[in-house]
C-alpha cells in the first residue's frame, strides 16, 4: 500500500503503548506506522518520515543492554518526539542527566507549565497527566528548553525548537493524561508541519486505488462471515471492482438469530453484491452428530468450511485469482511486519489452505479496529454489521456444551438474541466487548406454574475489554439481568434457570470452550 508519502514512524522501545500511540497519532488525521526500535535509521530514513516518535519502555537507559537507537537519528533534521523511556534515551544521548533518584513516580500527577513553547500553548499551567517511570529527568540536554516539571521530575517536559527535538517524561497518548492529545497534535501539527489529511474519504479513496492496481480486470472471491472485517474488506473491494467480485457466505447454520438474513440483505439488496449464499447447516450438524470435545468442534468445522467454501470458488465463472482477506493492522505488527508469509493464518477464512492458489488482497491491512469501523459507516454498512461484537468462527457450536443438536442450537439463538436485545435497549452493547448466552448440555429440575421441569440452563457471559487479551466480567445492572432472566424463560422453550458468570481472563477465557 503507498499510504501517505511521509508517514510518522512510533520506534516501539517495548512498550504496551506503541499501538496506542499510532491510534493517538491517526485520530490526529496523520497516518502513523509502528517500526521496531531494531530496524536500522538509515531503513527508517529511508521512509521520508514527517517525524519519529520514541515510544515508552520497561527498561531503565542505566541498564545493560537497555535498548538504544543509532545517535545519526538526531541529525537527520526530522523532528523527534520522545515519551517516557523515549525522553529518557534522548536526554541520554544528547547530554542531559537521567537519575536514578530511587523514586518512581506512577499514576495521576500534576505538571506544572513554566514555558509553554509550541507543544504548550493555550494549555493550563497546571495539569494532570500519567506517569510511570522509575528513572528521572534532573537536566534537559545543553541548548534544550525546559517546558514544565513534576514534584519529582524537574525535567517532566523539554526541546529544541530549532532542531525539532522534544521529549516529555509522562505518556500524553493515555486517556488520564488532561491535554495530551492536544500535545500531540501541536507536535504533528505545528512543529513537524504534517497536514491533517488521513481521514475516512482518504482512506478509501487510496484503498479503491490500489486495489483496482492490484486486481487489473482479474475475477475476486471473498468469503464473507457477517463479521466487521470481512464485510468492510467486502464493501470496499466492491466500490474498488463492482462486479469482478464475487462474495461467497458459508451459512454453517451456527450463526446468531438472523445473521444470515441481515449478510444476504445488505450485501445482494443494499450492495447489489454478486452474491453466493451457501446454506449448509445440515451438512454442518450432521458432521458434528455426537462430538463433544470442544478441539475436535473447532476441527471439523475449519475443515468443513474449507470444503464448502471451495466448492463454491470452483462454480464461479471466470476462476477467480484473488481472494479478499480482513487483515488488520496489529496483526502484522504482531507478526513482526508486513510480510504476507507471515501472517497468512492469521485472519484466513476459516484458515484456507495454502494449496488453494489465490494471491491475497488485504485492504484493511493499515487499519486499526476503530478505523475499519468508521469507514465501514463510511461506506454505508448498516450499524448492526459495522457495530457487531466478536463472534467465534465455529460459531454457536463452541456455545453449546455438549453435543450440537437442532434443537439445542435453535434454544441457544433464541436465548442470545433475547441478550442482544436487551443489551442493546439498555444502551450497553457498545461498551461490552462481548455479550451472549451459552448452553451447557446439562439439565437441572424447576417449578413453572404447578409442574416441575426438567429443562436447561442458560449462563449469560458479559466481559469488558480493550483487546480480548485479558478481560473482565462486566458489572451489568441488577434490574438489566432480571429482565433478560425473565425473558429467557418466559420466551424459550427448554429453559428453566438463568444463571451469569462472574469470571474474568484470566483465569476463564472469554468462551466457554
Amino acid at each position: 500500500m503507498t499510504t501517505e508519502h511521509h508517514p510518522v514512524l512510533v520506534v516501539d522501545f517495548g512498550a504496551q503503548y506503541a499501538q496506542l500511540i499510532a491510534r493517538r497519532v491517526r485520530e490526529a488525521h496523520v497516518y502513523s506506522e509502528i517500526v521496531p526500535r531494531s530496524m536500522p535509521v538509515a531503513d527508517m530514513l529511508a521512509r521520508d518520515p514527517a517525524a519519529i516518535i520514541f515510544s515508552g519502555g520497561p527498561a531503565s537507559v542505566h541498564a545493560d543492554g537497555a535498548p538504544s537507537i543509532d545517535p545519526m537519528i538526531y541529525d537527520a533534521g526530522v523532528p523527534i518526539f520522545g515519551l517516557c523511556y523515549g525522553a529518557q534515551l534522548i536526554a541520554r544521548d544528547l547530554g542531559g542527566e537521567v537519575a536514578k533518584t530511587g523514586r518512581g513516580e506512577y499514576g495521576r500527577t500534576t505538571f506544572t507549565v513554566s514555558a509553554p513553547g509550541t507543544l504548550l500553548r493555550e494549555q493550563p499551567l497546571e495539569q494532570s497527566v500519567w506517569m510511570s517511570h522509575f528513572d528521572t529527568i534532573t537536566t534537559a540536554p545543553e541548548g534544550f528548553v525546559v517546558f514544565g516539571s513534576t514534584p519529582d521530575t524537574p525535567a517532566a517536559a523539554f526541546g529544541d525548537p530549532t532542531r525539532r527535538i522534544y521529549g516529555v517524561q509522562y505518556h500524553p497518548e493515555v486517556k488520564h493524561t488532561d491535554h495530551g492529545q492536544d500535545m500531540l497534535r501541536a507536535f504533528l501539527h505545528d512543529v513537524a508541519e504534517c497536514p491533517p489529511t488521513w481521514t475516512n474519504v482518504s482512506i478509501i479513496e487510496q484503498a479503491v486505488e490500489e486495489i483496482r492496481a492490484q486486481v487489473g480486470t482479474d475475477r475476486v472471491i471473498c468469503g464473507l462471515s457477517g463479521g466487521v472485517d470481512s464485510a468492510v474488506a467486502a464493501a470496499l473491494v466492491h466500490k474498488a471492482i463492482g462486479d469482478q467480485l464475487t462474495c461467497v457466505f458459508v451459512d454453517t447454520g451456527l450463526l446468531r438469530r438472523n445473521e444470515a438474513e441481515q449478510v444476504e440483505d445488505t450485501f445482494r439488496r443494499q450492495f447489489h453484491v454478486d452474491l453466493v449464499h451457501v446454506k449448509a447447516g445440515d451438512r454442518f450438524l450432521s458432521a458434528l452428530d455426537d462430538v463433544v470435545d470442544p478441539e475436535r468442534k473447532r476441527k471439523i468445522i475449519g475443515e468443513l468450511f474449507i470444503r464448502v467454501f471451495e466448492e463454491a470458488a470452483r462454480e464461479i465463472e471466470g476462476s477467480p485469482r484473488f481472494l479478499v482477506q480482513g487483515t488488520l493492522y496489529p496483526d502484522i505488527v504482531e507478526s513482526g511486519g508486513g510480510d504476507n508469509a507471515n501472517i497468512k493464518s492469521h485472519h484466513n477464512v476459516g484458515g484456507l489452505p495454502d494449496d488453494m492458489d489465490f494471491e491475497l488482497v488485504e485492504p484493511l491491512r493499515h487499519l486499526f479496529k476503530d478505523e475499519v469501523r468508521a469507514v465501514g459507516e463510511e461506506l454505508g454498512l448498516p450499524g448492526e454489521i459495522v457495530w457487531r461484537q466478536p463472534f467465534p468462527g465455529p460459531g454457536l457450536a463452541v456455545r453449546i456444551i455438549g453435543t450440537i443438536t437442532p434443537e439445542r442450537v435453535e434454544i441457544l439463538q433464541a436465548a442470545d438474541a433475547v441478550v442482544v436485545e436487551e443489551i442493546k435497549r439498555a444502551g450497553l452493547y457498545r461498551e461490552i466487548w462481548q455479550s451472549f448466552a451459552v448452553l451447557p448440555a446439562v439439565k437441572s429440575v424447576g417449578v413453572m406454574g404447578d409442574e416441575r421441569t426438567y429443562a436447561y440452563p442458560i449462563v449469560l457471559r458479559a466481559v469488558t475489554s480493550d483487546d480480548a487479551m485479558t478481560a473482565d466480567w462486566a458489572r451489568l445492572p441488577y434490574d438489566l439481568l432480571e429482565r433478560i432472566s425473565s425473558r429467557i424463560i418466559n420466551e424459550v422453550p427448554g429453559v428453566n434457570r438463568v444463571a451469569y458468570d462472574i469470571t474474568s481472563k484470566p483465569p476463564g477465557t472469554i468462551e466457554w470452550e
